[in-house]
């Protein structure tokens, strides 16, 4: 009662925007907002609150990354799920697998990346039943950029990479929760990233055998889950050819890490 004595009774219909231009044929998945309050200044006065005891800080930490090479491209991903200081889990499946040919990865508020990206799988189904081809990795992940711009400012936590493969070939976007969407031959999302490029940069090569590209990933991650308190648990391998996508391997860090070091002696 004295949550909606203090933010009135508006129409939660006017808080919303038309999402008509931005989802496929008028397909409707708006959220359903409590009538009265603005999400977006709703979660500002929590998240900038004088009072250390009324403001949410998001803690998100993980290693996630992506690269093209002459054969496909590489998806890998740690496993490690966070609260702050507190280790959540060790099995996060931080690869969803939207369809066949399409591969969505987890970096910020799991729940966000869960729930936009298993939309965007039924988004991505729609199209194909109406339209009878694949949907493009560059559609796909402009669907997805448009679905969570609506929502910029309220809150939402996701840094996702949209890997396929298409009529043109091996397709590689990162996507956002601001709406942002870039396209690259190489991205690594997450607080353990900056290792991640790190070794990515010295051992890339676009003519890479799929071996050496699959030793590139694991590696990367390894590094990242050693250095970065917020990362570990396991190396999720997948490769995407252009049959589909497969999983490749599921390595424990700690293991590859000392593995290595014996192999240095």
């Amino acid at each position: 009662m004295a949550l909606a004595a203090a933010y009135g009774s508006l129409d939660q219909h006017s808080m919303l925007g038309s999402s008509s231009d931005m989802l496929l044929n008028g397909v409707d998945n708006e959220f359903s907002f409590l009538p009265g309050a603005d999400p977006a200044t709703f979660v500002e006065e929590f998240q900038n609150s004088s009072s250390v005891d009324n403001r949410i800080k998001f803690h998100a930490g993980t290693t996630t990354l992506a690269f093209k090479f002459k054969h496909g491209v590489i998806v890998a991903v740690d496993s490690r799920a966070t609260a702050g200081s507190y280790i959540a889990s060790q099995t996060v499946k931080k690869v969803i697998e939207i369809n066949p040919y399409l591969l969505g990865t987890m970096a910020g508020g799991a729940a966000d990346c869960s729930f936009w990206e298993r939309l965007l799988a039924k988004q991505c189904r729609i199209y194909q039943l109406r339209n009878r081809e694949r949907i493009s990795v560059a559609a796909a992940s402009k669907i997805l950029s448009n679905m969570v711009y609506q929502y910029k400012g309220m809150g939402l936590s996701m840094g996702t990479m949209i890997c396929g493969w298409d009529k043109r070939g091996p397709g590689l976007y990162y996507v956002d929760s601001d709406g942002q969407r870039t396209t690259n031959y190489m991205f690594s999302v997450g607080s353990g990233s900056t290792y991640a490029y790190g070794v990515m940069d010295t051992g890339y090569r676009y003519d890479m055998s799929v071996e050496e590209a699959c030793e590139l990933g694991k590696k990367s991650i390894m590094h990242a889950g050693h250095r970065d308190a917020m990362s570990g648990g396991v190396v999720n391998l997948y490769h995407m050819r252009e049959d589909g996508w497969v999983k490749v391997s599921q390595t424990d860090i700690s293991q590859m890490y000392y593995q290595s070091l014996e192999e240095k002696k």
